[in-house]
């Protein structure tokens, strides 16, 4: 398999106040291959450089949005970014197909157990579900969607000693990506990018 090169568009409005999310993204810069990016502290006006960012996508074979869930959706910055760097001619629309083939998906964090995202659940909703505008944007884009890498109780993840665990899963996440070696078509049939983890042999040897 050929390598790709991996962009990791990092959002966080409240970044004194996070607990996983940080140590995501340092555990993203660490990981040759892959390209980081602070969206708020590289915007905090939000003035988007389009053409910096297009560029970016242009460079790149896998997209990652990561977050933590903001009213089930991105914070803020991450819809400006859509709205002005996806543009008609280049994402979509004709001649523009610069996304086309790309892998995009999310590695988000959220407050709730995970038992809240389903339909007995009091969000009503998966979290594949509630990500719907993502993954129909994907789709008019080109791009190859794959289901999110996700941390459910991000609230209590700290006291219940969960986090070493996930950045453990999201660090093979990002090698396997970057080798080229990660199974797109079976990951995308998922629920969660975590289940793909979980049946993987390599990961069962490093996360206990």
């Amino acid at each position: 398999m050929m390598t790709q090169k991996v962009l990791v568009l990092f959002a966080h409005p409240s970044q004194h106040r996070s607990e996983v999310n940080l140590p995501l993204f340092d555990v993203a810069k660490k990981v040759s291959g892959v390209t980081t990016v602070d969206l708020y502290a590289e915007y905090p006006t939000f003035n988007i450089n389009i053409d910096r960012e297009q560029k970016r996508l242009r460079e790149h074979d896998v997209i990652i949005f990561q977050f933590p869930l903001y009213w089930y959706s991105t914070p803020a910055i991450l819809k400006e970014w859509q709205d002005l760097v996806l543009e008609y001619t280049f994402a979509y629309g004709t001649g523009g197909d610069a996304l086309v083939d790309k892998t995009f998906f999310c590695s988000l964090t959220a407050g709730a157990k995970v038992d809240a995202y389903r339909a007995e659940g009091y969000n009503h909703f998966t979290i594949r579900q509630l990500l719907y505008p993502l993954e129909q944007m994907a789709s008019l884009t080109g791009m190859y969607y794959l289901p999110p890498l996700a941390l459910f109780g991000s609230r209590t993840a700290l006291e219940e000693n969960r986090i070493d665990n996930h950045l453990a899963k999201w660090r093979h996440l990002l090698q396997l990506l970057v080798a080229g070696d990660l199974d797109r078509e079976r990951a995308s049939q998922l629920e969660k990018l975590n289940h793909y983890l979980n049946d993987d042999p390599r990961m069962m040897e490093t996360v206990k």
